[in-house]
């Protein structure tokens, strides 16, 4: 598909140019212009600014930009409803009394399809131009075991599938399945499976016939998605550790030597990669000492992409249901790739936990000529109010360019901004957590062994430099390491 070009040129600097091109015709046919321009200058007929000088501080911005969509984690919940016993409210609160339900759903069950359908329909009537849709995975509900079966998660994906292609018929998108795609949940197999190849069957208008070979396979695939970039949609539920098909193996699926041998065509075809996956590599902003997938795992994929860092422009994830940042680094500290998770979808929630997020949806800007991202824009609905309004306001939360401070966010520039985070006393860290809850309750703050942990899964995805910076930052806190 051809790249959008965005052209953002005022009025006044379409007259300034044709104005200059005109004086550069006429000096050239006759240098005798100059004598004439002046006089036109100093009798205030002619503005100063039209003088075509090589280093004029003013210039036609001929910038170009792509921008897609990042959704994930929408995680339908089919049973929710309005009722007056809120302990059977959804399936999905596992019989935990719902806290304020409305319309829209609440933070102790997952998504009403009204919920979906107002974020959908929100992303369709946004003026900006998209190029494609990434979709990271998990449609079905956190529910009992035996509440759900193949044929139902099928059915979930069907529904979300289909109501993703009614609302945007002509937008590609590019899907990675999640560790809920699957019945029993997180159990995805090494081999080819009833539910990979419903996924194929349902995901067909958006792939290409090789990438449905492998996704129908191992639930991964890869594809040319634009001139000279490539999107690898990677099947990371196999290194989840409540996996019990992959215990053990060092390869599932064979996933890692494909990924090499994509990544090395990639390389000599000088394509630049996009890696999307749904479970994300690195360490849980919210649990010390503790990858999203198996360490081992988590080690293996980290080598890779240090190893074809010169070619993976930027990584996607969701899972978390946070909204969070990470920089890949090689092992002197130096920063490679731009690492992203999107919040969830879900604004759901355990009992358990002191905080949610809520509804979220993003959308990335790109450079189309490298593919790396430059900005992000990410999008909320506060749920309270949607439901106290009856009505869902979807709106910006905040650009992160401009709510940090920053020229763009490439990895440079990630790392500088994870850096000041270290501050004893950090605006930049406060605004980043509440931006980690999606503005869900900006009284919640972060202090001690949580900053710690949030400020290391930021900088260090690997073993050895994760542990060096938390057994550091905890002694300089005074906290023991020993006891956490």
């Amino acid at each position: 598909m051809t790249t959008k070009h965005f052209l953002f040129v005022t009025k006044e600097a379409i007259d300034r140019w044709c104005l200059t091109n005109l004086l550069w015709f006429l000096i050239v046919m006759d240098p005798k212009a100059w004598f004439y321009i002046c006089a036109l200058i100093v009798r205030g007929y002619l503005p100063l600014s039209a003088l075509p000088i090589a280093d004029r501080s003013w210039h036609v911005n001929t910038a170009v930009v792509g921008k897609f969509w990042h959704i994930s984690d929408l995680h339908l919940d089919p049973s929710y409803h309005l009722t007056e016993d809120r302990t059977k409210v959804c399936l999905s609160s596992k019989g935990y009394p719902a806290s304020d339900p409305g319309d829209f759903g609440d933070f102790f069950c997952d998504s009403p399809y009204q919920l979906i359908l107002s974020a959908f329909d929100f992303m369709k009537q946004q003026p900006q131009q998209t190029d494609f849709i990434i979709w990271t995975g998990d449609s079905p509900p956190h529910v009992p075991v035996d509440e759900l079966s193949t044929d139902l998660v099928i059915q979930i994906i069907r529904n979300m599938t289909d109501t993703i292609r009614k609302f945007f018929p002509n937008l590609p998108v590019y899907p990675a399945l999640g560790n809920h795609d699957y019945w029993p949940q997180d159990q995805l197999p090494v081999s080819t499976s009833k539910v990979y190849q419903a996924a194929a069957d349902l995901w067909e208008p958006w792939l290409i016939p090789e990438a449905l070979k492998t996704l129908r396979e191992g639930g991964f695939y890869s594809q040319l998605v634009q001139p000279d970039l490539r999107l690898v949609s990677l099947n990371t539920n196999l290194y989840y550790g409540p996996n019990k098909a992959t215990v053990n193996v060092s390869d599932p699926a064979g996933q890692f030597s494909w990924l090499v041998e994509t990544l090395e065509r990639s390389r000599a075809s000088k394509e630049r990669v996009y890696i999307i996956a749904h479970v994300p590599v690195g360490y849980l902003p919210y649990a010390i000492n503790t990858t999203a997938m198996r360490e081992v795992h988590n080690e293996k994929l980290v080598e890779i992409f240090r190893n074809y860092s010169d070619i993976i422009a930027a990584q996607f994830y969701g899972h978390t249901h946070r909204d969070s940042v990470m920089v890949l680094q090689d092992d002197r500290g130096n920063p490679l790739n731009s690492v992203f998770v999107t919040p969830a979808l879900t604004p759901i929630r355990s009992a358990a936990e002191p905080y949610s997020n809520n509804p979220g949806l993003r959308v990335y800007e790109y450079d189309p000529q490298e593919f790396t991202i430059v900005d992000l824009f990410q999008y909320f609905l506060n749920l309270t109010e949607a439901n106290r309004e009856k009505r869902p306001d979807w709106r910006l939360e905040y650009t992160m360019t401009k709510a940090f401070h920053m020229k763009d966010v490439r990895p440079q520039s990630l790392l500088r901004l994870a850096e000041s985070f270290t501050a004893p006393q950090s605006d930049a860290f406060d605004k980043y957590f509440n931006h980690f809850m999606v503005s869900y309750n900006d009284t919640v703050v972060c202090q001690g062994i949580c900053k710690i942990i949030q400020v290391c899964s930021v900088q260090f995805l690997d073993q050895a430099s994760y542990s060096q910076c938390i057994k550091g930052k905890a002694k300089t806190e005074g906290i023991d390491y020993n006891v956490l």
